[in-house]
Formats: structure tokens, C-alpha cells, sequence
């Protein structure tokens, strides 16, 4: 296996989880990560939670009810998350890639748009506002962190959910933007998550190579993993 095989990033996936969890959890690899740390990628779905970034107003919490409010140290405004959502946090070290944090948020809305586009699906972005969009809708949300040169949190797509909540509140910080999921345009297909979330990873594997490792750090890292040293020739 190649050297470039071995240092591409981990990926887990976790299910349905609680958004608090996986968030400390989050914090936690970038506070001990160091130059040697290998990247992840974690996939899962959250349990119903509005969040709020750190630009984030109240004034775009409409009507919340029963379902919880965390002020998240995210990028961005007010979203919601919840089952049938795909959720991908990529934990990568930037400075490692030399990435600029515009370049990462190019990278992710274009792995989106790929994805979609491997299900049918024409999607774009907006200038001036990050995410994906089909039509006038917003099927994808971005929100990110960048702490000690590592990425964390990432992207939502709404795949197959009850939408509803998005009603509750501005999303992303825009009265009336209108919401879409990638089952209302691939209606009755089995395993939508799962496809999606495959062609996702497919997608995000693929746009990093062009960020590659620096040399340094993929020998390092075989030295870590114990791999022979013919694997870099």
C-alpha cells in the first residue's frame, strides 16, 4: 500500500448521536492533536438540536419549542440538525496541506455539488453565501472552525428528514430562505444515507489530493505507523 493510502484520513462513522458529545469529543482531538496526528473524517447524523455559530443572533431563533439550543463555536449563523441529515466533520491539518480556510470551504460546497451530481441531483453555490443550494433551497450548510491549524466541525446535507424545523427559526441567518432535501428529488430510493454519504467520502478523498501532505510529513508518519521505508519510493 502506498504512503499516500496509509495518510489519507481516517474515517469513522458514528450514527446518530448527541451534537454536545461529539463536539467535546471534536475539541478534544484538536487540543492534543500535533504534526504527527493522522486526519479524520467523521460521519454520523445528529438527535435534533438547533445550534447557534459564534456570529449567531437569538433574533433567527423564531419558535424552537421542545427541541434544544447550543451556542456552538462554529462559523456561521443559526441551523438545525436531525435524523435522515448526513453530517461529515473533516479534521484536517491545514497547515500540513498549506490549505487556506477558503480553500477548504471551496473544497467541501464542490464535494457536495459532486456528490449530488452522482445521484442526479444539479445543485451550485451562492456568492456571498456559503452552502449548497438546488433551485432557490438550501440542501447543505456550512459551518467551521479552524484551531491550532486543524479544521473541525464541517457540513450538513439534508438527505431524507422532516424539515419542519427549519421553519422555526432563519436559517443560516436568512428570513424565508427556503429548504430542500435530496429525497425530494430521488423519492423512494433505499439507502439514501448510505449512498450519499459514499459518494460524499468518494468526493472529499478525491479534492484533497490536490492538497497533498508535504513529504516531511508523510515520512514522518510511516515512521509512526512503522511502515518500510520502500513504501515512499
Amino acid at each position: 500500500m502506498s504512503a499516500i493510502d496509509q495518510t489519507s484520513p481516517v474515517l469513522r462513522e458514528f450514527g446518530p448521536s448527541d451534537y454536545t458529545g461529539v463536539w467535546r469529543r471534536m475539541r478534544r482531538f484538536v487540543r492534543e492533536a500535533d504534526s504527527g496526528t493522522r486526519e479524520e473524517i467523521w460521519l454520523l447524523s445528529h438527535h435534533p438540536v438547533f445550534t447557534l455559530g459564534q456570529a449567531g443572533k437569538r433574533e433567527h431563533l423564531l419558535a424552537t419549542g421542545e427541541i434544544p439550543v447550543i451556542a456552538s463555536d462554529r462559523g456561521g449563523q443559526v441551523t438545525y440538525h436531525g435524523p435522515g441529515q448526513l453530517v461529515a466533520y473533516p479534521l484536517l491539518n491545514l497547515r500540513r496541506r498549506a490549505m487556506s480556510v477558503r480553500e477548504l470551504v471551496q473544497l467541501l460546497e464542490c464535494s457536495l455539488i459532486d456528490s449530488l451530481a452522482g445521484i442526479g441531483v444539479t445543485a451550485k453555490t451562492r456568492e456571498g453565501a456559503p452552502g449548497v443550494y438546488v433551485g432557490p433551497a438550501k440542501i447543505a450548510a456550512l459551518g467551521l472552525r479552524i484551531r491550532r491549524g486543524w479544521s473541525c466541525h464541517g457540513l450538513s446535507l439534508n438527505v431524507d428528514m422532516d424539515l419542519t424545523p427549519f421553519s422555526r427559526i432563519n436559517p443560516c441567518g436568512y428570513p424565508g430562505l427556503e429548504t430542500a432535501q435530496v429525497a425530494d428529488f430521488v423519492p423512494h430510493r433505499p439507502q439514501l444515507m448510505r449512498d450519499m454519504g459514499d459518494l460524499l467520502i468518494t468526493s472529499l478523498l478525491r479534492r484533497l489530493e490536490a492538497f497533498p501532505l508535504r513529504v516531511s510529513d508523510i515520512r514522518r508518519q510511516a515512521r509512526e505507523l512503522s511502515l518500510p521505508e520502500a513504501a515512499h519510493a
